[in-house]
């Protein structure tokens, strides 16, 4: 295999694997860091001895990031208020024509889980993104982590039972989804708290990340009342100038707010039974930098 073929295998897979990377880690800096470092073992591997180049850099890519996330955790103990995911940018593109498949990839990546996918080992982060997003057989898995089928379909099985019993049940029509969370800046624009406080379930979430570098809360708000009237008030005291777009993030409609050509945060909702259950804010700069401002 000439070093040509290599980089152009290599190529033709790096947005799978970032997609694989990004679920693993919540962040696309990370998520390029360990493709890039992929790329490295890759080009000084032997090649001629690998089958099949797609399960070997998937079997290089998921341990990295595996290494990665036990480091990270540790960094994320000290981090100031919650830590989130980085707001990705979801644009299929025509390599997902299916509009299952596409419902698949965009609830892999959707906020709810990935917040849900930060209580889970790496090991099991690892299998269920292999599996339940990506769809890999459990031998193919059990190849790529050093693990028997067997032990692969027990961290399948508890990875997903711990997923489905703490991510939050959203509504699929982007319509209704859509029309919520503009709602939110169309009650604090209009200046309707009572329509702000319609919007939200009675046991709403609001959760900032801001890692220290921004104003925002730091602990989470809960109650309809405590989350509306906190909406209301942030709304009504935006900085002149500020611009806001709906853009899709993470396979969702999201409130994207910019001054002076700068994001300067993106609001998520979850959205399930006609009503928002819990609303993500990030502030901090350095998740925002790949999110557009027009």
């Amino acid at each position: 295999m000439t070093a040509d073929t290599a980089t152009d295998i290599f190529e033709e897979h790096r947005p799978f694997l970032t997609g694989v990377a990004y679920r693993m880690l919540g962040r696309v800096a990370d998520a390029e860091d360990v493709v890039q470092e992929a790329w490295l073992r890759w080009s000084s591997a032997e090649r001629d001895d690998v089958r099949e180049p797609r399960a070997f850099l998937v079997r290089i890519t998921t341990r990295l990031a595996i290494d990665r996330l036990r480091h990270l955790r540790s960094r994320r103990e000290a981090y100031v208020g919650h830590w989130l995911p980085e707001p990705l940018v979801t644009e299929f593109g025509p390599a997902v024509p299916d509009s299952a498949e596409r419902a698949v990839l965009a609830d892999s990546v959707s906020f709810a889980v990935l917040v849900v996918l930060e209580t889970l080992s790496p090991l099991e982060r690892a299998v269920f993104v292999l599996r339940e997003a990506f769809g890999f057989p459990y031998a193919e898995i059990g190849g790529a982590l050093d693990r028997s089928e067997a032990a692969v379909r027990q961290l399948a099985g508890r990875a997903k039972r711990h997923v489905e019993e703490r991510k939050p049940r959203y509504d699929v029509d982007p319509a209704v989804r859509r029309d919520l969370t503009e709602g939110i800046l169309a009650a604090a624009s209009g200046g309707d708290l009572e329509q702000m406080l319609a919007l939200l379930a009675p046991d709403v979430r609001l959760v900032s990340d801001s890692g220290g570098k921004a104003k925002a809360a730091r602990r989470v708000i809960e109650t309809a009342d405590k989350v509306g009237r906190f909406l209301f008030a942030v709304g009504n005291d935006l900085p002149s100038g500020t611009e806001v777009r709906t853009v899709e993030l993470n396979g969702g409609p999201a409130l994207v707010f910019s001054l002076d050509g700068v994001v300067d945060t993106v609001l998520l909702a979850d959205v399930s039974g006609g009503v928002i259950r819990c609303v993500y804010v990030i502030r901090n700069p350095d998740k925002l930098a790949r999110v557009p401002v027009g």
